[in-house]
């Protein structure tokens, strides 16, 4: 090596954006949708974790409201037939459907219970799929992304040895820009991997568990009704 090789190469920017601006245009391409998938990325999970902590609390504030002893008609008067939290609009699809199977004479028409369990999974689909929506993307992310990057450093690392054979030049200042502007490829995909699959995991995890609270809320106001209907 050259005594004039090291301070060539000392001189070669490594910033971000001159890696960025330096590199051919697929990789430029590949590191643009990296970028554009990290941030949608972590969109979905500021979302996601602001629309769960929020859920969590409507669901505190109703159960006790509803375990407080106050008449469910008087409840459900209250919170109106549109509630806005997922708690309450399982609660008032199950009364909906309780006052319609009341006959005018105060009978119940024949399966009440099955409609009522029917009229509050729907609800709780209808919650789930909002609560779910947005991770299939991070799951994605989460497994493409690496590979997305990987093909970048693939084709920066083929364009840098195409300029070496053009220099019949191996010295490290001009190998050392291409395989730096390959390598970042690469970087940005696991940037944007590992976010998406950790906050996967961690996103399905509490919507499991809150769906779950959904679902045994569900069952107790099924029984309560069941009792009554029993009666």
């Amino acid at each position: 090596m050259g005594t004039d090789v090291l301070p060539a190469a000392a001189e070669i920017d490594f910033s971000f954006l001159a890696l960025f601006l330096r590199a051919t245009v697929t990789v430029k391409l590949v590191m643009i949708l990296l970028i554009i998938a990290s941030f949608w990325s972590w969109a979905i999970i500021i979302t996601k974790l602001i629309a769960y902590r929020r859920a969590r609390g409507e669901s505190g504030v109703f159960d006790r409201a509803f375990w407080s002893g106050e008449p469910l008609d008087e409840l459900f008067d209250t919170i109106g037939p549109e509630p806005s939290g997922a708690s309450q609009k399982i609660f008032a699809s199950g009364m909906l459907e309780w006052r319609r199977s009341h006959k005018q004479d105060g009978g119940l028409i024949a399966g009440a219970q099955a409609r009522i369990d029917r009229s509050m999974d729907v609800a709780i689909a209808k919650e789930a799929e909002g609560l779910n929506r947005g991770l299939p993307f991070l799951a994605t992310v989460g497994s493409t992304a690496p590979f997305v990057g990987l093909f970048g450093t693939v084709w920066g690392i083929k364009h840098a040895f195409e300029q070496i054979a053009i220099s019949q030049n191996t010295n490290l200042a001009v190998v050392a820009p291409g395989i730096a502007e390959a390598l970042l490829a690469t970087g940005l995909g696991l940037l944007a991997a590992i976010p998406a699959v950790v906050f996967y995991n961690k996103l399905s995890s509490d919507s499991d568990h809150i769906v779950g609270g959904y679902e045994a809320f569900a069952d107790e106001f099924a029984t309560i009704l069941s009792r009554q209907l029993d009666a």
